[in-house]
């Protein structure tokens, strides 16, 4: 199943897949049926459309956000986190299958794949409201890079991927529905709440699953954490962090200060 919705490259249709599967999967789960992991072997990269155009970070125009196009910048950079998603999850599944893991690790990003699914859909269909649509501009080619450099390495998949930049989002999503609230634009603001709310969790999952594998195998989690950003992230966290989404989602202030201050 994960495989299959890497190697789909439309985003509408790897979406569907995503969600059909995840469907497949709890529908198993609260029969009490029994599943099988398995073994995948995912594409170093996911299949992606013919576009949006990938584009060096510094090379991603800037718009204002006070304008129609700078808004529909935001969304449109918004629906590519989300697509990214949706495949860092499935690839963390497929990826790791032959680490043995409870049922449990597969129940909470199965979980997390379906509403990042959701979630590029809330924001196609905002776009599509402003005479838009996703690949109508020039996107980020490197949120890709961390799930390649920690191809081999869970924790370090835990630790960068949910832990730094989905927490990331729990950041700046309060000043987007900001915009969007002055912009009146309701529809917009409803999709990003759905996001910022089911995130927290999703950053949670991270935490969970970090400290569930450094308990198993005696590691001290907050150094090996500071450890595996400074070796994968490779830039310093930015403030303001948002500390009570954090803390609601098991990332004490100890563990991403010191990556801000020591390296700023």
């Amino acid at each position: 199943m994960a495989c299959d919705v890497l190697q789909t490259a439309d985003g509408a249709t790897k979406t569907a897949l995503s969600r059909r599967y995840a469907a497949q999967w709890f529908a198993a789960r609260d029969a009490g049926d029994p599943v099988e992991i398995g073994r995948g072997a995912p594409p170093l990269r996911p299949a992606r459309p013919e576009k949006p155009e990938l584009l060096d970070p510094r090379d991603v125009p800037r718009r204002k956000p006070g304008s129609v196009e700078g808004r529909q910048a935001i969304l449109h950079a918004v629906a590519h986190i989300e697509l990214n998603a949706v495949d860092l999850h499935w690839d963390l599944i497929a990826r790791f299958g032959h680490i043995e893991m409870p049922l449990g690790f597969y129940d909470d990003w199965v979980k997390a794949a379906d509403e990042e699914s959701n979630h590029f859909n809330l924001i196609c269909a905002c776009l599509e409201e402003q005479g838009s649509h996703y690949g109508a501009l020039p996107a980020h080619a490197g949120m890709w890079r961390a799930a390649e450099d920690t191809s081999d390495d869970i924790m370090g998949r835990l630790a960068v991927v949910p832990m730094v930049l989905e927490a990331r989002g729990l950041d700046v999503t309060p000043g987007m529905i900001q915009i969007f609230k002055s912009a009146k634009d309701a529809d917009t603001v409803a999709a990003l709440e759905v996001i910022y709310s089911e995130e927290v969790a999703h950053v949670a999952y991270g935490s969970k699953w970090f400290h569930f594998l450094c308990g198993r195998e005696n590691l001290d989690p907050k150094p090996l954490f500071h450890k595996l950003v400074q070796r994968y992230f490779r830039s310093p966290l930015k403030p303001p962090f948002n500390e009570e989404k954090r803390a609601d989602a098991g990332l004490p202030p100890d563990f991403y200060w010191p990556l801000a201050e020591a390296r700023s």
